[in-house]
């Protein structure tokens, strides 16, 4: 189920997302105390990278609660040094964690020092990778979501896959990718969209209109799934 919020600028939707996320990630603190005598528990927040999440991860990164029990991590990232600027955790670092969400942990999903297949399995197999209570996406004008990239060869793995994480090889855009898998993604709690413009409205439509090879479809067509769409118009 798609749930849309439309804004005439991108600073209303900064604004609107941020207090969004920062709403559901302060009832999944909750949640985590909700039982007397057990200690306060953590939750974990995928972010996506690019350039749109910019504005509304530095505008997140002011809010205040508590961030000392937020594992912060990727949606995705590509397999690059994170001081390369293709790295989505250097975005990451730049953007979301300063200011009070400084006090956040961070999860990167990339360590070039091994291989991704290694590096993959180790994800896999980590306890603390749990699924995110919260996760904001993007979307390409493909209809990809995360790196989960219809022309990759690991396309049917990573949307049928029970494991959270899957490394992606891209046909069409540069760098292999470490992606969480489309059920993970589909089991997260809070779930949400970050889109502007007309023609990623129209990939949007289009893909939730009727099944497709693409990422977006899938969650889009999942009557499990509520996903709230931000979407800015420009």
């Amino acid at each position: 189920m798609i749930q849309l919020h439309a804004f005439d600028d991108q600073a209303a939707q900064s604004a609107a997302l941020a207090q969004a996320v920062s709403n559901a990630l302060q009832a999944s603190l909750a949640a985590q105390t909700a039982t007397p005598g057990v200690s306060a528990g953590r939750v974990t927040f995928a972010v996506s990278g690019g350039t749109s999440p910019r504005p509304f991860l530095q505008t997140l990164s002011h809010e205040p609660f508590d961030w000392s029990r937020v594992d912060v991590t990727l949606v995705d990232d590509r397999w690059v040094p994170d001081t390369d600027s293709a790295s989505n955790s250097r975005l990451v670092h730049e953007t979301l964690l300063q200011n009070a969400a400084a006090n956040a942990s961070y999860l990167p999903l990339v360590d070039t020092s091994t291989t991704l297949e290694a590096q993959v399995a180790e994800l896999n197999g980590d306890p603390k990778r749990r699924v995110p209570n919260v996760a904001v996406l993007g979307m390409g004008e493909d209809g990809h979501t995360a790196s989960i990239f219809a022309d990759a060869p690991e396309w049917d793995f990573a949307i049928t896959t029970t494991d959270h994480f899957v490394a992606v090889h891209p046909g069409s855009a540069p760098h292999a990718r470490v992606s969480w898998s489309m059920s993970a993604l589909k089991k997260v709690d809070h779930l949400f969209l970050l889109i502007a413009g007309p023609k990623k409205m129209d990939v949007l439509n289009e893909a939730s209109a009727t099944l497709q090879k693409k990422a977006i479809s899938q969650l889009a067509n999942d009557k499990g799934v509520r996903l709230d769409v931000y979407w800015c118009a420009n």
